[in-house]
């Protein structure tokens, strides 16, 4: 009884180390398998040290004031006689030109051609006599030609207004004279009735018709009186209408004119454009044969060559330096981007230094502006002014910024993080647990004091020789667990 006793307790003990060493062996993993989950860090200490805030500024080196050689006219060239980088002076011929005459003058005699025959046709179109054919387009103003249509038409308005102010009268005449031939042609019918009525009378009463006969007296009376009244009305009616028709004619007249001195106006206009278009072809000509240069084009500056533009054979163009040189004695100027945060630390003026200046002779360079850059806001452009030996087209690294200075807390530039609350740091800080020490990621806010290349200033709530992140196999978020290099 007891040894089956000890065999069980035995047993028992036996399944809870068993049961133990499981447990044991699967919190082991599982913290393995969290730790492996975390992201891993890479930090440094943080430590005093010295900043020397220069900023690193590359660059092509341009010229700050090229000159180009243009010429007004495409030629073809024959000879070349530099290259790029040849030094000129002043008379040096740089090519050779074909005597031939160039695309714009040849252009511009055909154009004058044109406009001379234009001229000409429109001339024989016209009907002039001779002297307008010598004068057409040459002597009037379109102001003069203004003022004469004026005074013509102002001519019309004053004949019409005659007719309008006549119209009362002519009204007035006519109507009398039409009521004087009512009149008349009544008279004449009754005394008409009377004498026929007489006439029977006495044809019936053989002969006699003395009654009759004063009435017939009487009609023929008022005939007599409305006869005289037409003759009268009449004439002053064929003396109003000759008044009239000479008042109409005379605005027909005036028209007439008004017409024609529009026709003339429109003829001459056309001919003085025509005769215009001429006289500026002639001029541009004139123009073209004074600007025109000889077989040469020689170097009006001494400097050297940067841009040779053309090749032998092909033709000059005015809208492209035919070549570009550096004047003798000008300077160069090199441009180039820097973060907003690292230009805070130039100023205009500052003197810079060339990265590796054993390889250049003599070479200056002073900050000469700090711009926005309109393609990206988040940087500036920083421009200097170079003297030296210099080429264009030269690639030229420079330094400029504060001298060096101590600070107590000195970080790598990829350990600063920035969000909207500002610049800060992720600290590591170790924590102990019942499974070992943990390791956590503590934001330390901070303000950057100076920069250069590689690493910062700082000033926070520091003590010194704290771990700072600087990488991360993943994201790290403040306050999150992360591990360390094994």
């Amino acid at each position: 009884m007891k040894e089956k006793e000890g065999k069980r307790r035995e047993w028992v003990k036996t399944v809870a180390i068993v049961f133990l060493s499981i447990m044991l062996v699967l919190t082991f993993f599982s913290n393995t398998i969290m730790n492996y989950s975390l992201p891993e860090v890479a930090t440094q200490y943080v430590q005093s040290g010295t900043i020397t805030a220069k900023v690193r500024c590359d660059g092509i080196v341009e010229s700050g004031s090229l000159y180009n050689v243009k010429v007004s006219e495409s030629r073809k060239v024959t000879v070349i006689n530099v290259r790029v980088g040849d030094k000129v002076q002043i008379g040096d011929v740089l090519c050779s030109l074909d005597e031939k005459e160039s695309d714009e003058l040849a252009a511009a005699m055909d154009e004058l051609k044109a406009a001379q025959e234009a001229y000409e046709l429109a001339l024989l179109a016209g009907n002039l006599t001779v002297s307008q054919m010598q004068n057409a387009g040459k002597t009037q103003s379109l102001d003069t030609y203004r003022k004469q249509l004026i005074v013509a038409q102002s001519e019309v308005d004053a004949a019409q207004q005659e007719i309008q102010n006549y119209t009362p009268t002519y009204d007035a005449v006519k109507q009398g004279y039409d009521d004087a031939k009512k009149a008349l042609d009544d008279a004449n019918n009754k005394l008409n009735t009377v004498q026929s009525w007489m006439d029977y009378q006495m044809s019936i009463t053989s002969g006699n018709a003395s009654s009759l006969e004063k009435q017939y007296n009487e009609a023929k009376q008022i005939a007599i009186n409305a006869q005289n009244v037409y003759n009268t009305r009449a004439n002053e009616f064929a003396v109003a209408e000759e008044t009239m028709q000479k008042l109409k004619d005379t605005v027909t007249k005036k028209e007439q004119v008004v017409s024609e001195l529009a026709a003339d106006i429109g003829t001459e206009l056309n001919l003085g454009s025509l005769y215009e278009n001429v006289t500026k072809a002639q001029k541009k000509i004139d123009k073209l044969q004074e600007q025109s240069m000889g077989t040469e084009i020689a170097a009006e500056i001494a400097g050297t060559i940067t841009q040779v533009n053309v090749t032998a054979g092909e033709n000059t163009s005015p809208d492209v330096p035919v070549f570009v040189i550096q004047p003798e004695g000008k300077g160069y100027t090199l441009s180039a981007q820097v973060p907003q945060e690292r230009a805070k630390n130039i100023s205009v003026g500052d003197p810079a230094e060339l990265v590796n200046s054993w390889w250049y002779n003599d070479i200056t360079a002073t900050v000469a502006s700090i711009k926005p850059n309109p393609q990206d806001r988040n940087t500036k452009i920083v421009t200097f002014n170079l003297s030296g030996e210099l080429t264009e087209g030269q690639n030229l690294s420079l330094q400029v910024g504060q001298k060096s200075a101590n600070y107590d807390f000195v970080v790598p530039n990829s350990a600063i993080r920035e969000d909207n609350n500002g610049k800060f740091i992720l600290v590591v800080e170790p924590k102990s647990s019942p499974l070992g020490t943990r390791y956590y990621a503590v934001r330390y806010d901070v303000e950057v004091l100076a920069s250069d290349d590689t690493k910062s200033a700082v000033n926070g709530a520091l003590y010194g020789y704290e771990y700072v992140i600087t990488t991360a196999t993943k994201p790290v978020e403040a306050g999150k667990l992360v591990r360390l290099p094994d």
